[in-house]
């Protein structure tokens, strides 16, 4: 899990970083990187909490995915309705959104895997 924690906090860091960095398309980039990251952390932490106390983690794992894909696709819409009526960029935000998720995902995905593999050991 301490990997997967540090994967996610440098994720963060380096697309809020960007996201900092994209001129005048500065605010749609942030409200995208902020959406992605607030999220994927969000969903790493309950995914670390599920582990530890669901008496079938694996079941509690895959639905925490399925709230966060909830989630995530009711802030997406609301971040695009911001956008879209502020007049912003919607492909900064699109962009700032879309790359640190598939990042997030592929860390909780791999979470989980570590998490099956450790459930096969013996103990």
């Amino acid at each position: 899990m301490k990997g997967h924690v540090l994967a996610a906090a440098a994720v963060t860091a380096l697309a809020l970083g960007v996201a900092l960095l994209a001129g005048e398309a500065r605010l749609p980039a942030l409200l995208g990187a902020a959406i992605a990251t607030g999220t994927g952390l969000a969903s790493l932490a309950a995914i670390g909490l599920v582990d530890r106390t669901a008496g079938r983690p694996m079941q509690a794992t895959l639905a925490v995915f399925a709230a966060a894909f909830g989630v995530r696709l009711v802030l997406v819409g609301a971040g695009v309705a911001v956008v879209a009526r502020a007049g912003a960029s919607a492909v900064a935000f699109v962009v700032a959104f879309f790359v640190p998720y598939f990042a997030f995902v592929a860390i909780e995905g791999s979470f989980v895997h570590a998490l099956g593999r450790r459930m096969r050991k013996p103990a």
